[in-house]
């Protein structure tokens, strides 16, 4: 009884120190404060939320900022899933010894610091701009290709454990009864790790919305932050820290990102839930 106790409220510690901060930038998100603190009066307002949709200066940055996120998040998810599906596919098929050398080179990114990533593609960048291009580099460009290299092994990781799952003579079957090797891919493999895809795209797309270092390392001008630098929301507040406090409007804008995940993540629930309610009646019968 007394573990039991115990081991819920170190669960709801947890639950509380994760979710409390949240439910804090949330609550202030209906506050006219510029700051968020305890010390004064709440002055509970939707100031805020027309700030965030009005034409000035601070919001369209932060609109500039969320819209540029959004795009590098979803193109580079996009390429990241192609590349490492295709990548983990072509390894399941090879060789025992080609595997586990293709397998140790993908975890390499994984493991190591992300500074070293940043670094690495920003000295692959000066070096091909300064003596191949004879241009500079940085632009939409680089940072795609960095937020690329950043997601492709957590994509590749994702979709291997579908494929070990997966008959490993299914695409030879099909092959066998007359489709392409382009069909029997499409129709014999990718249904079978699809689940793996989907969770890889997502993770793909979370480490692209969070980014700094990476971002901050090889963006350049581009996208809608015309001539200027490229600013993600990663750097809008980083740039914002360094000059002054975080702009309020910022606080409505989280608790919309909040309620979108929220939605998406109760969608996901209710499909499983139910897709698991179908298998449980299909074994019944």
């Amino acid at each position: 009884m007394v573990k039991k106790i115990l081991a819920r409220s170190y669960l709801y510690l947890i639950l509380l120190i994760m979710y409390l901060p949240i439910l804090v930038l949330i609550a202030f998100a209906f506050s006219s404060n510029d700051v968020i603190s305890f010390s004064g009066n709440f002055n509970f307002s939707f100031d805020l939320f027309k700030n965030l949709f009005s034409n000035t200066k601070v919001a369209r940055q932060i609109w500039t900022a969320m819209g540029n996120t959004v795009i590098i998040a979803v193109v580079s998810s996009l390429i990241s899933l192609v590349l490492g599906t295709l990548g983990a596919i072509g390894t399941f098929y090879l060789s025992k010894r080609k595997k586990k050398a293709v397998e140790f080179a993908t975890q390499i990114p994984i493991a190591n610091a992300e500074i070293v990533i940043a670094l690495s593609l920003t000295v692959m960048f000066v070096f091909l701009g300064t003596y191949i291009f004879k241009t500079k580099l940085f632009s939409f460009w680089t940072l795609l290709i960095g937020h690329v290299v950043l997601s492709i092994p957590f994509v590749y990781l994702n979709v291997k454990p579908k494929l070990t799952q997966m008959d490993p003579h299914i695409y030879e079957a099909a092959l066998d009864l007359g489709a392409t090797p382009n069909k029997a891919l499409i129709k014999a493999v990718l249904p079978q790790i699809a689940s793996g895809m989907f969770s890889g795209f997502l993770l793909a797309m979370t480490l692209s919305l969070d980014d700094y270092i990476v971002t901050e390392f090889t963006r350049g001008a581009g996208l809608l932050s015309g001539e200027a630098a490229i600013e993600t929301l990663s750097t809008f507040i980083q740039t914002s820290l360094k000059k002054h406090a975080v702009p309020a409007e910022l606080r409505p804008l989280t608790l919309f990102i909040f309620i979108v995940v929220l939605g998406f993540v109760a969608i996901l629930s209710i499909h499983r839930y139910r897709k698991e309610k179908r298998g449980e009646q299909k074994n019944a019968d």
